[in-house]
């Protein structure tokens, strides 16, 4: 038999093993060519953010490519491990380990060009959707097209044969080290089978558990005040990642065990099939993936946090455009809102205008102030805020004697707090007036730009205003200035008076703003972060997915024997099937519960930084994320079914 005879023998016959290789090469090939096709798309190149948009895809491809080399990297020393005897008998009937090589090399080089082929096909013909999808995220005014790039294509196949490289060396270095013995055990040692459990694996069980809850009881306080210097916060932030990996990783290799030989004890000894199906088996082979479950939990949960925070701030777009400039427009220079005015009159644009007086005025909190940073840069009790009248005010009627604060930042309010009454005295030139502080409200009045950046305004009566003009303090503000808004009767005319309002050269720019310049601002640089994160987010949980299913084929094959003689004690398939729905639930289920956990810690501990909303998005992400993996745990259970049913 010739060599060339022998390989094509090969390939037919290790056909239906390498199926789900292909499938992972195709997959990962045409994943990247439609991405990569993205920074040489003339639709993309054209546009005024494109060059901001390249460097990100840029960047994006360059962490895909990672994400892809480690997934064929592993999904390839799997199916190697699963030809050992192969390999074995190749030497046992004379042939050199170089030889051996030679011929996998050229089978893996016919499969690798076949699905690159494949792979190139498909990403070519779903370039055009991946660029409608991120026309959509960034609000661009583009027309997808489907244009297959050379550069694309040069690129695709240069990164994919320096991948192959990589795969040969790794297939080089597994015959290079294996005797022809152990290629016959390859299989088994992979899986090595815990029996019993010891004492030490109790305390790690223990410990792990401990350290996980403890990592999620600090990251609820990181942000609660408790932690405020920056020196503090890296600590505390350190604690929490080592914590939590460490404590997923003792989770799977002691605490899952711990747990189920519980459950099992509780049973007296009296386990049916589908205890023995499923609480036997993760027993036995939990802690022998407890490494490559713990990378795959922490990515998820990095994956589901990146996605979430992503998703939160595009989906509070609209809600933080009006937050940070309540009015559709605003414009603090007399001259600028008059050529404004008569423009938008001219247009035919019905609207209303409201113009406020502001001042500037060293406000004392120390009285009213509950919580502040325990840094010294700076001081909560003693602040700069803007001060109007409510004299313009419908939703504001203060008493000459009293105060209210307006428009937090909730990002502020995570570190800052003040009680809900008391006395708070504005400090003019030369006078201190002490008011009657009467909490705290949510209505935003003036753009965060007058508010430093989040600190509220302070509403007082109009008496109360005059009296702090007169007292100015020339040190913080010459002299006062009006705010003036303008708000649109008609909202859909917005985006054509946005288009004027840029439009227009004002003599002075200062205190210019527009609030759905704002939104798209954010809609576009949030939407393009999004579209990579969710890309790379979504590559990771197939791969993950994948990995995660190779593996319990392996395990399927090895109890291939197991359920063979099930089914002659006289279990049917439909007995042997619910055990194995048990023992997938917990094999796909707890990576998946664990992360979605640990995401939900990362999320919840500082999600206010990215937008207004929290749980309408990240559940959306959470229930795409759980129904993608389940789509591996129900394909693993059609596996299994077929082992069982070929048992007899």
């Amino acid at each position: 038999m010739s060599i060339n005879h022998m390989i094509l023998k090969n390939l037919k016959k290790n056909l239906k093993n390498y199926y789900l290789y292909v499938f992972a090469l195709v997959f990962s090939v045409g994943l990247y060519f439609s991405f990569v096709t993205l920074q040489y798309d003339p639709g993309v190149d054209n546009m005024e953010t494109s060059a901001k948009m390249a460097a990100a895809i840029k960047a994006a491809s360059v962490m895909l490519v990672v994400i892809v080399t480690v997934f064929l990297v592993y999904a390839n020393s799997i199916f190697i491990k699963r030809r050992g005897k192969e390999i074995g008998l190749f030497q046992l009937i004379g042939m050199t380990k170089g030889r051996i090589f030679r011929i996998l090399t050229i089978e893996n080089l016919l499969i690798y060009i076949g699905s690159m082929i494949i792979g190139i096909f498909v990403g070519f013909s779903f370039s055009k959707l991946i660029q409608m999808v991120l026309f959509k995220a960034t609000g661009i005014d583009g027309v997808a097209s489907l244009n297959f790039s050379s550069e694309a294509f040069m690129q695709t196949v240069i990164v994919f044969f320096a991948i192959f490289g990589v795969i040969m060396l790794t297939n080089w270095i597994f015959i290079k080290a294996q005797s022809i013995l152990s290629l016959f055990r390859v299989t088994s040692k992979t899986e090595d089978r815990i029996k019993g459990i010891s004492i030490r694996e109790i305390i790690m069980g223990v410990l792990g558990l401990v350290l996980i809850i403890a990592g999620y009881y600090v990251s609820s306080k990181m942000f609660d005040g408790d932690f405020s210097e920056m020196t503090e916060l890296l600590i505390v932030m350190v604690f929490i990642l080592g914590s939590v990996i460490l404590g997923t990783y003792l989770f799977y290799k002691g605490s899952i065990r711990f747990v189920a030989n519980l459950l099992r004890k509780r049973k007296e000894g009296y386990l049916n099939i589908n205890d023995v199906l499923s609480l036997s088996s993760i027993m036995f082979r939990m802690k022998s993936n407890s490494l490559l479950l713990t990378i795959i939990t922490t990515v998820s949960a990095l994956a589901i946090a990146l996605s979430s925070l992503s998703y939160i701030s595009y989906y509070s777009a609209e809600k933080t455009a009006k937050q940070n400039i309540p009015d559709h427009f605003s414009l603090s220079e007399e001259q600028n809102a008059t050529l404004f005015e008569e423009e938008l009159k001219a247009k035919g644009y019905e609207f209303t205008t409201k113009e406020l007086d502001v001042l500037q005025v060293t406000v004392l909190t120390k009285d009213i102030l509950e919580k502040q940073p325990s840094s010294t840069a700076f001081d909560a009790s003693e602040m700069i805020l803007p001060v109007i009248s409510d004299e313009n005010l419908t939703d504001f009627d203060v008493s000459p004697k009293e105060a209210v604060f307006t428009g937090f930042s909730k990002i502020l309010d995570t570190v800052i707090s003040f009680e809900n009454g008391g006395i708070i005295q504005l400090k003019g030139k030369k006078n201190v007036t002490a008011q009657n502080y009467l909490g705290m409200k949510q209505d935003y009045i003036l753009p965060y730009t007058y508010s430093d950046g989040g600190l509220p305004t302070v509403v007082v009566d109009k008496t109360t205003f005059a009296a702090l003009q007169k007292d100015m303090d020339e040190e913080i503000q010459d002299e006062p200035f009006t705010y003036i808004g303008f708000n649109l009767q008609n909202d859909a005319e917005l985006e054509e008076a946005t288009d004027l309002f840029q439009s227009l050269s004002f003599e002075d720019d200062q205190g210019k703003s527009s609030q759905y310049e704002a939104f798209v601002q954010q809609k576009e640089n949030m939407g393009l972060i999004m579209f990579i994160v969710g890309f790379l987010g979504l590559t990771f949980l197939i791969t993950s997915g994948c990995i995660l299913y190779f593996k319990q084929m392996n395990e399927g094959e090895e109890e291939r024997p197991n359920y063979t003689v099930l089914r002659k004690l006289g279990f049917t398939q439909s007995d042997l099937s619910r055990g194995i729905r048990g023992k997938q639930m917990v094999n796909f289920g707890i990576p998946l519960v664990v992360g979605i956990l640990h995401g939900y810690f990362a999320i919840r501990s500082g999600w206010f930084f990215f937008g207004t909303e929290l749980y309408t998005p990240m559940l959306i992400v959470m229930g795409i994320y759980t129904l993608l993996y389940s789509i591996f745990g129900a394909l693993s259970v059609v596996y299994y079914k077929k082992v069982i049913r070929e048992a007899l």
